[in-house]
């Protein structure tokens, strides 16, 4: 059975839904820990209830210096000995070196279909609000390897999801939401199957 690790920094719904697929079998797979980049955060409450062992990594308690802070993740992490990680919504940018030890096993989901509304500072609604400024009349997820860039790593698999007429960043938020939900799972299954 494969070792997933998750990294998050919120509410934790992307990992919910990786979790809840491991749970009823469709994925073959455990989450064994959670790495969060920042403390009190709903996402550590839902590790906590399905007794999976988590950790916060706040970069203020590395001085700010992220490969530090990554280091420390990286040897933490060790001990699970994880086949995949998963970036699901986590802001911390992920180092080169902690890159390099995952390279091929290091997953992100990202709101908007990549290449575009992606890169530096885009995450959370602004994203949405990018997408809603562009005029674009499709948006959507995708699952993507993590390289050294910022969201430049090969696609795995993306969902569209149709702008409507009237569309916040919120309600458009909501609908790629609900397509995370089902597109992660689906990917980390996916992964999880190759040998």
């Amino acid at each position: 059975m494969k070792k997933i690790a998750v990294f998050v920094s919120g509410s934790g719904s992307d990992m919910q839904s990786v979790i809840d697929a491991t749970e009823s079998g469709y994925i073959d797979a455990r989450v064994v820990c959670v790495v969060s980049s920042k403390p009190a955060v709903f996402a550590l409450e839902r590790a906590a209830k399905h007794g999976i062992p988590s950790r916060v990594f706040a970069l203020s308690d590395f001085g700010k210096d992220a490969e530090a802070r990554d280091r420390a993740v990286a040897e933490w992490l060790r001990g699970f000995e994880p086949d995949l990680v998963v970036l699901a919504g986590y802001l911390g940018i992920v180092t080169p070196s902690l890159v390099r030890e995952y390279a091929g096993r290091m997953i992100n989901i990202h709101p908007s279909l990549i290449p575009l509304h992606c890169g530096k500072g885009m995450y959370g609604l602004r994203v949405h609000e990018d997408v809603l400024r562009s005029g674009d009349k499709v948006s959507g997820a995708t699952v993507h390897f993590v390289d050294e860039g910022t969201d430049t790593g090969e696609i795995i698999v993306q969902q569209r999801v149709r702008v409507e007429g009237g569309d916040t960043p919120e309600s458009l938020q909501a609908r790629v939401l609900k397509v995370e939900h089902k597109l992660l799972p689906y990917a980390v299954k996916f992964l999880c199957e190759q040998d």
